[in-house]
C-alpha cells in the first residue's frame, strides 16, 4: 500500500549535524546546510 505524502514526511528521522552528530532544530532543519549554528560558526 502506497503512504500518503502527510505520513511519509512525519516519519522522517531529525536532521543531524554532520560535524557534531547534534539534532538540528528550529529553522536550520529546513535549510541546505548539514551543520548546526555551532559547528557552522567554527567552519568559516
Amino acid at each position: 500500500m502506497i503512504m500518503s505524502s502527510k505520513e511519509f514526511f512525519r516519519n522522517l528521522p531529525a536532521k543531524e549535524c554532520s560535524e557534531c552528530g547534534k539534532v538540528v532544530r528550529d529553522e536550520m532543519h529546513e535549510c541546505y546546510s548539514n551543520e548546526c549554528h555551532e559547528c557552522e560558526s567554527k567552519i568559516k
